[in-house]
């Protein structure tokens, strides 16, 4: 089948219809671009297809700058996309989003410039499975393991260890850095027990962890140092964090006193907020993500709250923070946000689609969204962070 697309929508793919005004959502494919295609999924309302061949090519479309791409590696879905072109098209994904999910008449008018950061060299995470004692990513909508011996957007702490490292008796591995500190931790599975990597490399297993086993290294960011433990969450670039919390912190209005931050992880927000002379109740559910915050947030008008963000018992508070996992808030959560009866919420999301189910939500319990600042925090991906800010119109 040969199609043209018209847009790029939530997920990374191009958007473009069959002979029948079917939607073709096509993984590979670009806008104004003529392309064969092969259908990988059909139902009734859309089909799913992929690229087999460009008969007439997008300017934006480039050869992939990483080798492994051709292998069928699928940790970077968009490195077919020029890298200067890339932060246009997920500013019109979250314009698209919100207009089409959210029904945000002025979508085009709110959605900024994307913040854009360094394209290469930058993930301080990486989750790789092992081979043969070498690292491997998944191929490309599948589990099956592609070998690589290098990564062109992990940190070169990280890099280093895909290139040289060698992980006996390992299945997966989660390699975490101080891109900032040096420091470097590998999370084994199911043991370390034949690991033998460099000898500043913090290692632990699952098996360890499973009966009470930490591990941790530390990263400077914002000003300040945190501890940040095996499986605890932070933002995959330093550089990034750092981008999100100015956003974050220049949206907190100076009368504000009181400060939610929901999905706190390591304490990040809620440290530089409190910082700032707020009174800061931080949520968290991960257990080891709360005792790091409790280490990080010591000495600061911060309570630690460990919860199940759904399960949460609201307070009053003057502003909400929440920086919740790909799939957004939901309707629960949204609910419990408008309880405190805050008059701002800033929402950073990882998901056009959820960020604009989201609004949606808010919208119907009385917040509008006043400006969404999308962050380039990964290039090379169809992944999309932004921070929105939504005000209580009650």
């Amino acid at each position: 089948m040969e199609i043209v697309a018209d847009r790029m929508v939530a997920g990374g793919d191009a958007l473009g219809r069959d002979a029948d005004g079917r939607v073709v959502l096509i993984a590979g494919g670009l806008p104004v671009e003529r392309v064969k295609v092969e259908i990988t999924e059909s139902k009734r309302s859309f089909a799913r297809a992929r690229v087999v061949e460009v008969l007439e090519a997008s300017p934006d479309r480039v050869d992939p700058p990483c080798q492994y791409v051709a292998d069928g590696c699928g940790g970077c879905d968009w490195q077919h996309i020029a890298v200067d072109s890339q932060p246009r098209f997920r500013r019109e994904i979250v314009v698209d989003a919100l207009k089409r999910i959210a029904k945000v008449p002025d979508a085009e008018a709110i959605v900024a410039a994307p913040v854009l950061l360094p394209a290469v060299g930058y993930r301080n995470t990486l989750r790789v499975l092992i081979r043969k004692g070498r690292p491997a990513f998944r191929r490309a909508q599948s589990h099956d393991p592609v070998p690589v011996g290098s990564c062109l957007v992990a940190h070169p702490l990280l890099d280093s260890l895909v290139r040289d490292a060698h992980f006996d008796g390992v299945t997966e591995a989660e390699m975490r850095c101080g891109t900032n500190t040096g420091e470097r931790l590998v999370l084994a599975h199911p043991t370390t027990r034949y690991l033998s990597l460099p000898e500043d490399v913090v290692t632990i297993g699952s098996d360890q962890l499973e009966r009470g086993g930490v591990a941790a290294i530390t990263e400077e960011a914002s000003g300040r140092r945190w501890r940040i433990s095996a499986r605890s969450f932070f933002q995959t670039r330093t550089d990034g964090a750092e981008k999100l919390a100015e956003l974050v912190l220049a949206a907190v209005p100076d009368s504000a006193t009181s400060v939610v931050d929901l999905y706190t992880g390591v304490g990040f927000f809620a440290g530089l907020v409190a910082q700032r002379g707020r009174r800061v109740q931080a949520v968290e559910g991960n257990q080891g993500a709360v005792k790091d915050a409790r280490h990080n947030l010591k000495g600061l008008d911060v309570v630690v709250v460990r919860s199940d963000v759904a399960r949460w018992e609201p307070q009053p508070a003057d502003v909400v923070i929440a920086d919740p996992a790909r799939a957004g808030l939901g309707d629960k959560v949204v609910n419990r946000i408008s309880r405190t009866e805050a008059q701002r919420v800033i929402l950073v999301s990882c998901d056009a689609a959820a960020l604009a189910r989201d609004v949606s939500l808010f919208a119907a319990a009385g917040y509008q969204p006043v400006s969404v600042t999308p962050v380039d925090l990964f290039p090379h991906t169809s992944h999309i962070e932004t921070v929105t800010v939504l005000d209580s119109t009650v």
